[in-house]
């Protein structure tokens, strides 16, 4: 595995693009037509879990787990 980072380790404000969903077959498709999938960017409104993103003009508030996770890659912001 890369540098990929779990979605709950960021913090407020810091963007990153989502790299890989990891979990049951079922719950990643579930993440997927949220629009949590591989390439979309996601900004951090609240760290932690659960955790607050923005996504694609929506606030969604996610928990991962040991089954569920959302990995990222951190972006520079200009």
């Amino acid at each position: 595995m890369q540098d990929f980072l779990p979605l709950r380790v960021l913090v407020r404000g810091q963007v990153a693009e989502i790299r890989q969903l990891v979990g049951p077959a079922e719950s990643v498709r579930r993440l997927e037509e949220l629009g949590l999938r591989p390439g979309a960017r996601v900004e951090i409104v609240r760290g932690g879990s659960p955790c607050i993103i923005r996504l694609n003009g929506c606030t969604l508030c996610f928990r991962d787990d040991q089954r569920v996770r959302v990995l990222v890659s951190p972006r520079k912001t200009a």
